[in-house]
């Protein structure tokens, strides 16, 4: 009996289509990780970035190849020789550097999570509707080959009616050190910046829960250190997401339906490879020309000139909806927590 097959990914091609002038909000590393992405793997090009502090904005120009450095968000988002706005900035500044870049009618890619409440989420969404530009949210993942291939794999019934998903997404960090992390003024946590990917995973294979239930803790700050979320959607669907910043976990997916099961086989988060067990056996999916690591990053800035170019207002993979679900869980996970004395600090 043959092997599983697998369909063609139906990503967006890295080259060949329609090109866009990114501006970029917060010069940091994941702004100079996504910049060097699309300047090596696309047509795709950041013409400018904007600081508040001149000389960080000037410095990331000549690191990374942009032509203009800006201390002013707005002026650099009025610019006409932008076309889109990257929000690179931490958590907490994603609502209004968005509302910046929409109000002077640009298209906008906020990094996740797209905000820090359901409510700031849907002020976003609500002004870039008003506005008439796309507002997406920066959830890489889904645009890279893989999860594509997993979207059609579940849509054509490859593995039967979905039944059960998991997704663990954990990295250790100090948390006595000073940062973004550790600071409750910036949406410090796990929840936030890296829970937001399991809870994606499992949104994405079982559908929006309406069912929530949580453990875990947090410091007196509020700044969240694990959790472990149990959802259920109308159709019964249940899904388990753990996130920590007390430990590192393998970061695996699994989905699992009435006639097979998906895994996969690397860090969800990242290019991944996956494996796709049926009665007709097992197989595993892998590109080797998929670029690696956070060279993916590449692929959401093709996708979304592919849906400005289609005179799209809201992405069709991962669209405001699917951000908006994202947060209720986060909210409702914040809200289970519990301040427990003696919980470590730092993680090593």
């Amino acid at each position: 009996m043959p092997a599983p097959a697998f369909p063609s990914a139906d990503n967006a091609p890295l080259r060949g289509g329609p090109t866009l002038r990114w501006g970029v909000i917060g010069p940091g590393e994941i702004a100079g990780d996504f910049t060097d992405a699309l300047h090596r793997h696309t047509d795709q090009r950041v013409v400018a970035v904007a600081s508040r502090r001149r000389e960080r904005a000037e410095a990331f120009a000549r690191d990374h190849g942009v032509d203009r450095a800006f201390d002013d968000a707005e002026a650099m988002a009025a610019s006409p020789d932008v076309d889109v706005v990257y929000v690179a900035t931490p958590h907490t500044r994603h609502l209004p550097d968005a509302l910046t870049a929409i109000a002077a009618g640009k298209h906008v890619l906020v990094e996740k999570p797209l905000a820090t409440t359901v409510a700031d989420a849907d002020r976003i969404a609500e002004a870039a509707a008003a506005a008439g530009v796309l507002a997406m949210e920066a959830l890489w993942t889904r645009y890279l080959p893989h999860s594509t291939v997993i979207a059609r794999l579940l849509a054509d019934g490859a593995i039967g009616d979905v039944r059960l998903a998991t997704a663990d997404v954990a990295w250790a960090n100090d948390l006595s050190a000073p940062g973004r992390m550790s600071d409750p003024a910036l949406g410090g946590g796990a929840l936030l910046d890296i829970g937001v990917y399991a809870f994606w995973f499992t949104q994405f294979v079982t559908g929006h829960p309406v069912e929530r239930s949580a453990t875990g803790s947090t410091r007196a700050d509020g700044v969240d250190l694990d959790a472990a979320v149990v959802t259920r959607t109308a159709e019964g669907v249940l899904a388990t997401a753990v996130t920590s910043l007390l430990a590192t976990s393998p970061g695996i997916g699994t989905v699992a339906g009435s006639d097979g099961s998906l895994r996969t086989l690397d860090h969800l988060v990242f290019p991944a490879s996956f494996e796709l067990t049926t009665g007709r056996g097992t197989a595993v999916w892998s590109d080797p020309a998929v670029p690696t690591g956070r060279e993916g990053l590449a692929y959401q800035a093709a996708a979304l000139a592919s849906f400005v170019d289609r005179g799209l207002r809201d992405s069709p993979l991962h669209g405001m909806a699917d951000s908006r679900s994202i947060l209720a869980t986060i909210e409702a996970a914040r809200a289970s927590l519990t301040v427990v004395a003696g919980r470590p600090s730092a993680a090593r």
